[in-house]
């Protein structure tokens, strides 16, 4: 009788079912979620546009963990990706119970002087395959919803006007999903990092547009992983106490004062 209690006991529901989507996968804090979700003993679905990358990953990763990683390479930032990726996972039995929105690019310089097909590019990658992705996969989710906004999102940010305006769009959005889910398990958590390294620097094309002392993926992602360890999960949380202090401040400036500074920082 001992023997088939122990038996039973030593898999647990979240390590046989447990699944954590992770879009963006293929470097930085996409990369780092996937390692922590998988020594959780969690399956993950990778998602991004390099294939190669992905693929290499998720073997390391079921080659450290012990878990499945599935790599799928597509285009985000195309309308209805969130229903079809869905139903590209539903095909191969995959359901997520756990989403990470971590896909997404910033542009630096005057908005005039911008691209503008690079401009929908950035819209419809931050925002509109964030809202689409949650929406598709958000009925089935038991775990965890994290969407990466960004410090940028405390304040106006000239001459990275439209990036900024994209992660206000994401905090404020899933400050209300908190809201509307909580009574619900499941947590659902904004993540605004500040200076990380990352390649959204080399994308972006300058370190100019960095504000604030620079992070690892590891000290980001771990500032997120103990907010959903914690008794009760924040709709949302900053990264680095220098950077909880500026995002705290600048939302007691007047916004005139906190577009000046910002502007002054965000050199063009």
């Amino acid at each position: 009788m001992l023997a088939l209690t122990t038996m039973l006991t030593v898999p647990t529901f979240a390590r046989m079912t447990s699944t954590a989507l992770i879009t963006g996968a293929s470097s930085g804090l996409g990369e780092e979620f996937a390692h922590r979700f998988a020594a959780r003993g969690e399956n993950v679905v990778l998602v991004a546009r390099r294939a190669d990358r992905l693929e290499a990953l998720a073997r390391r990763i079921e080659a450290d963990h012990g878990v499945t990683a599935t790599a799928v390479a597509m285009d985000l930032g195309v309308p209805g990706i969130g229903e079809s990726l869905r139903k590209k996972l539903a095909d191969k039995g995959i359901t997520p119970t756990t989403l990470i929105n971590n896909a997404g690019f910033g542009t630096h310089g005057r908005f005039r002087d911008e691209d503008p097909a690079r401009v929908a590019s950035e819209i419809a990658l931050n925002v509109s395959a964030l809202v689409d992705l949650t929406h598709a996969f958000l009925p089935n989710l038991t775990g965890a919803l994290i969407n990466i906004a960004s410090t940028a999102a405390y304040q106006p940010t000239p001459n990275m006007a439209v990036y900024g305006a994209t992660k206000a769009f994401v905090l404020n959005f899933t400050e209300a999903l908190a809201y509307e889910y909580r009574t619900s398990p499941l947590k659902i958590l904004a993540l605004s990092p500040g200076p990380t390294r990352t390649e959204f620097f080399d994308v972006v094309g300058s370190e100019d547009a960095a504000v604030g002392n620079f992070q690892t993926s590891e000290q980001v992602v771990s500032t997120a992983m103990r907010a959903l360890d914690s008794r009760r999960t924040p709709a949302s949380v900053v990264s680095g106490l220098s950077n909880k202090i500026s995002a705290g401040s600048v939302r007691l400036a007047p916004r005139s004062l906190a577009a000046l500074i910002s502007g002054r920082l965000l050199k063009a």
